[in-house]
C-alpha cells in the first residue's frame, strides 16, 4: 500500500523545512506526479485580507501544482513568533487534530501526494501533553527529516531519528540543508550522516542555493520505489 504523502519535521527551528519542502514539491512536480502542502500550525504570522497568514505557507503555495489557498494550508496561525503551545494558550485556542485531518483528506483526494510541514523541531510542543511528533503520529505519515547542517546537527539528526522510531513511525529518509558553508570538516558531518541514520540520505542542499537547483539535487528514488505506509497506531487525543 502506498502512502499519500509526507510529514517534513526538522532537527530544530531554522534547519531550512519551508526551503527543502518547496524543493521536494518541485522535484516531485517534475516527476509528474500532482503535489499539495499543508503548514497546519504557523506561529510569526502576519495580517492579510483580515486574516493570520504564514509566510512559510505562502512559500509552500508558490511550490505546488495543485489549485490551493493559503486557508488551505494553514488550520491554526498565530502572530506571536513563539512555540506554538504558547501562541495557541494566549489566543485560547486549542491545537485538536480533527481540523488538520479533515484538510489532510481534502487534499489526498485532489493530489497524487501531500506534503505536510511542521513547526519548529519534533518534539515541539503544540499543548499541555502533545507535540509536533503526536501531530505527525495522528496523520499516520512516513517522516523526512531535515538536517540543518551546522555544528551539533549530529547530535540533533541522532536524537530525532531515534525519536521518530519511537513513535512507531517510518523515516522514509533525510535531507541535508547546509546552513553553514564554512564549517568545519564539512564532509565529515555528512559521511557521518549517511553512516548513522538508518534511511536513505536523498540530498544535500542549501548554501545559496535557490529552490529550483535544490529540487534537481533531491533523489527521489527512495521514495518512489518504497512509499511506506504506517499500518498501525494510536491517535492520540485532542488537547483538551
Amino acid at each position: 500500500m502506498r502512502t499519500h504523502g509526507y510529514f517534513v519535521t526538522g532537527t530544530d527551528t531554522g534547519a531550512g523545512k519551508t526551503f527543502v519542502s518547496s524543493a521536494l514539491i518541485r522535484a516531485l512536480a517534475a516527476h509528474g506526479l500532482d503535489v499539495a502542502a499543508l503548514k497546519p500550525v504557523a506561529s510569526g504570522c502576519r495580517a492579510h485580507a483580515g486574516r493570520l497568514v504564514s509566510a512559510d505557507a505562502r512559500r509552500l503555495l508558490a511550490a505546488v501544482n495543485v489549485r490551493q489557498s493559503l486557508p488551505d494550508m494553514t488550520q491554526y496561525a498565530f502572530a506571536p513568533a513563539v512555540s506554538p503551545h504558547l501562541a495557541a494558550a494566549q489566543a485560547g485556542v486549542p491545537i485538536r487534530w480533527k481540523p488538520i485531518q479533515s484538510a489532510l483528506r481534502t487534499q489526498m483526494q485532489r493530489a497524487d501526494l501531500v506534503i505536510v510541514e511542521g513547526a519548529g523541531g519534533w518534539l515541539a510542543p503544540l499543548g499541555p501533553r502533545v507535540c509536533i511528533a503526536d501531530l505527525a503520529r495522528a496523520l499516520r505519515l512516513p517522516v523526512i527529516l531535515v538536517v540543518g547542517l551546522r555544528l551539533g546537527a549530529l547530535n540533533h539528526a541522532l536524537l530525532t531519528a531515534e525519536s521518530i522510531a519511537a513513535y512507531g513511525l517510518p523515516l522514509a529518509g533525510f535531507i541535508i540543508n547546509v546552513r553553514d558553508p564554512r564549517m568545519a570538516f564539512r564532509q565529515g558531518n555528512i559521511d557521518t550522516l549517511r553512516q548513522r541514520i538508518a534511511a536513505p540520505c536523498l540530498g544535500v542542499v542549501g548554501a545559496g542555493s535557490t529552490v529550483r537547483k535544490a529540487a534537481a539535487q533531491i533523489d527521489l528514488l527512495p521514495l518512489l520505489a518504497s512509499h511506506p505506509v504506517v499500518e498501525h497506531g494510536t491517535e492520540p487525543q485532542p488537547i483538551i
